[in-house]
């Protein structure tokens, strides 16, 4: 029998499949075996591509970054690109809330982590921050990003009015749950303002002095 042109397996093609079984059931359910029958094959066939389990995990979270547009640092004025950035990274992970403790971690050595990291500091750097600061932006800014999509505050209260019997101020706490979606975009797009203004207003007293 005639071998086949190309690899029944590839790299694209586990990071493929184990994006789509984190995304469906989360980390927790990702493992060799697991994937290898996702796909088919017999689970020492990975071990060509990947070493390890943690090898598959970094390439999915590399994966949910590479779809991060960066094309705005250059484009816009630094508060501007920052501002977009920021909203099309937490429209990513939104998409795929299971990999983000993952990417809250860092980049580490995830080549587009450390492109996007690239990206956000230098045009910091070069819109006149100092690196030290334009480091803590982006610590900052992270916080902000991947805190957002790590869980939902608002589905974080329970449902039963009489458990807020005793906290006056919470007494409309059960009605969050139905509103989460709105609640939790709302906090984000508050935090993003605020950040950006204050930022703004940090650099224009800078360039007084």
């Amino acid at each position: 029998m005639a071998r086949p042109r190309q690899a029944l397996l590839t790299r694209e093609r586990i990071v493929a499949a184990a994006s789509a079984l984190v995304d469906a059931e989360g980390l927790d359910a990702l493992s060799v075996r697991r994937l290898a029958t996702e796909l088919g094959v017999q689970g020492p066939s990975l071990y060509n591509h990947f070493a390890t389990k943690a090898e598959i995990v970094d390439a999915v979270a590399d994966a949910v970054v590479e779809q991060v547009d960066l094309s705005v640092f250059g484009r816009l004025e630094w508060h501007e690109a920052l501002r977009a950035w920021a909203k099309a990274y937490h429209a990513v992970l939104a998409e795929h809330p299971n990999i983000v403790p993952v990417l809250a971690q860092g980049p580490g050595r995830r080549p587009a982590g450390l492109a996007m990291a690239e990206s956000v500091f230098g045009a910091l750097v070069d819109a006149g921050w100092p690196p030290a600061r334009a480091t803590h932006i982006g610590a900052l800014m992270r916080y902000l990003v991947t805190g957002s999509a790590l869980g939902s505050f608002a589905l974080g209260f329970d449902i039963d009015p009489a458990l807020y019997d005793q906290y006056p101020h919470l007494h409309r706490a059960p009605l969050l749950a139905a509103h989460h979606e709105a609640v939790d975009e709302g906090a984000f797009e508050l935090g993003l303002d605020l950040m950006i203004s204050g930022l703004m207003a940090r650099q224009e007293i800078g360039s007084r002095r």
